[in-house]
């Protein structure tokens, strides 16, 4: 029998999944197996009748969606016309990696493994469900599945069996090499280009927005620092519908930067091209030539917490045995705790991680640094305006993310920090971007009222509706709004305040900390029992919850299956199938974000 090759293919919106994937694949090499890893949209999937041996990692995003680089896969995989029994010949497995948090925890990967056993597809195991809210992360699954996974590959083909693996501190090959330019002339300008034909704006080819405003919108006395933003796009076919999210992808500060290149004893005006060790497509987003610093500064991910592929390879080049020991316990599944305490819980950056590792940060070899850091991924905002309202303008409103840990340095937000920094008034900035379809859709018809729910930044895309609806004279509006304080953080007041003059909005408002008890969203709900039952139950109206995933959209849900209990005078179960209906037809929707 011959030795099978592996195709490890990915979902993935955050690189999650693609670094669990590519892990997967170099225990592959490791085992001397020929391997690939693809995004699933990157891999035609008429061929899958002719694998053997495939394993799908995918994470779930939104309300239960695949991620976007596998939705083309996505809907060819659940065509009705495709045979029974097509991947007969199909080996495979599938890896979820989700957040028990979600209500839709893991729905990609449970849908995926259900569809792959219709179409005849043999599963050596069952779905693995892996769960960002355990203790130690998503490894607590991982370990013990990819365990099981190779056990059940080594049962299916005994040739492996005499096979010697590459050991576990020999490095395997890099991806790229770097060839550094000695000639100053080679130097191109590796700065923003403009495109200039019409094309949609899209990952590969975002927009540079101009920046036209950037202003606090919290009192200087709050904890704090929320930020309203507006972009001028002009020229740039970009268009939106409100509930819809527009991406950017951040930059390092210069400070982490300088540091990055003092460590590694870099170079930052070294321009270099790359070169793949095999057929791997060279990076897309990087000019060619480069140079050390545009790869640092919009390209590596240097300020995240490292996964444990990052410690893993690291421990590779680790020549002094204490450094060694201790990066060889990070890699290791006994290790999780101490790694979980060293990294996740105070946040400890990739960077901060080298600098506690001096000697062998100093043996790293400068092939290896896109193996090592992931690229920095987009950020999605709600986009807080709507076209109809601002004609060629796109607004955000962002939360700065600051917060303490045991480290030494306040922890900041990579995208929020860059964002604030950025400042108009210092000469012309542009920030590339493009926008992608949200999840919240609002009614075409006149008539149909809405209700939404916003408390704090998850006002944006509430205000992006009004707005609109407000344009297409739609008047049937409720908004209840939540914040900590009336003078702190009651962000655009006096807009609410003029929609309600004109009579386009009925506003309800939570403000927690300015009384003795505390006043929450779902307090508002109760309250105003009897009108959001008139509205949902003889007005057909749509329910929206947009904000912070932790403890809100849940009572919000509870608040409202209790308006169904007292006014329409249901049981708690038909309050929660009332509910579920709602969400299956649309009636109620929900975007909330970590």
């Amino acid at each position: 029998m011959s030795k099978p090759s592996l195709l490890v293919l990915y979902g993935s919106q955050t690189g999650t999944a693609q670094d669990t994937a590519q892990r997967i694949a170099r225990q592959a090499q490791r085992r001397r197996l020929q391997v690939r890893a693809l995004p699933l949209d990157n891999y035609n999937v008429a061929n899958l009748i002719s694998e053997s041996l495939v394993v799908f990692v995918c994470s779930t995003t939104g309300q239960g969606d695949p991620p976007d680089n596998m939705k083309v896969f996505w809907r060819f995989v659940f065509k009705k016309s495709l045979p029974v029994g097509s991947l007969s010949r199909l080996d495979c497995a599938v890896l979820g990696l989700g957040d028990s948090s979600y209500p839709k925890f893991n729905f990609v990967a449970k849908k995926l493994h259900k569809r792959l056993l219709q179409l005849g597809a043999s599963m050596l195991l069952p779905v693995g469900l892996a769960d960002d809210q355990h203790d130690l992360g998503s490894d607590a699954v991982i370990d013990p599945w990819l365990t099981s996974f190779w056990e059940k590959v080594f049962a299916l083909y005994p040739c492996l069996a005499d096979v010697i693996p590459l050991r576990e501190d020999e490095p395997l090959p890099p991806t790229y090499t770097f060839h550094f330019l000695d000639e100053v002339e080679e130097k191109t300008d590796d700065r923003l280009r403009i495109p200039t034909e019409h094309t949609v704006p899209s990952q590969s080819a975002p927009f540079p927005a101009r920046l036209v405003s950037n202003r606090r919108v919290t009192d200087t006395s709050h904890f704090q620092d929320v930020r309203h933003m507006e972009f001028d796009i002009t020229g740039s076919s970009i268009e939106f519908a409100a509930g819809d999210v527009v991406m950017m992808r951040p930059c390092n500060t210069p400070e982490d930067v300088q540091r990055f290149c003092q460590l590694l004893r870099l170079d930052p005006e070294s321009m270099f091209t790359l070169m793949a060790s095999d057929n791997t497509a060279v990076q897309a987003r990087l000019p060619q030539p480069c140079t050390v610093r545009h790869l640092v500064e919009g390209y590596l991910d240097i300020a995240a917490v490292p996964r444990r592929s990052f410690f893993e390879l690291l421990s590779t080049f680790a020549t002094n045995e204490m450094e060694r020991q201790k990066l060889v316990e990070f890699s290791s599944a006994a290790g999780q705790d101490e790694l979980h305490s060293y990294c996740n819980r105070p946040r400890r950056t990739a960077l901060e991680v080298l600098a506690d590792f001096p000697h062998t940060t100093a043996e790293i070899k400068v092939d290896y640094l896109l193996d090592l850091f992931p690229e920095i991924q987009p950020r999605s905002f709600s986009i807080a305006s709507s076209l109809q309202a601002h004609p060629h303008r796109l607004q955000i409103l962002v939360a700065v993310v600051h917060y303490k840990t045991k480290m030494y340095k306040p922890r900041r937000g990579l995208c929020s920090t860059w964002l604030a920094s950025l400042d108009p008034a210092q000469g012309e900035v542009y920030v590339p971007q493009w926008v992608k379809k949200g999840s919240l859709k609002f009614p075409k018809e006149k008539d149909t009222p809405v209700i939404m729910v916003g408390p704090g930044t998850g006002v944006a895309p509430c205000r992006s509706a009004l707005q609109e609806r407000m344009a297409e004279g739609k008047n049937a509006n409720v908004l209840i709004f939540g914040c900590r304080s009336e003078s702190k953080d009651f962000y655009f007041r006096s807009e609410w305040e003029a929609m309600m003059k004109t009579g386009h909005l009925t506003l309800f408002t939570a403000f927690s900390r300015d009384q003795e008890e505390k006043v929450y969203v779902q307090d508002r709900v109760r309250e105003n029992a009897e009108l959001l039952w008139d509205l949902i139950a003889n007005r057909r109206a749509c329910f929206y919850i947009s904000g912070n995933a932790k403890q809100m959209p849940t009572s919000v849900c509870d608040a409202l299956k209790e308006v169904f209990q007292q006014e329409g005078g249901v049981s708690s179960e038909d309050a929660s199938q009332m509910l579920a209906t709602m969400e299956r037809t649309g009636q109620f929707q929900s975007e909330t974000w970590s």
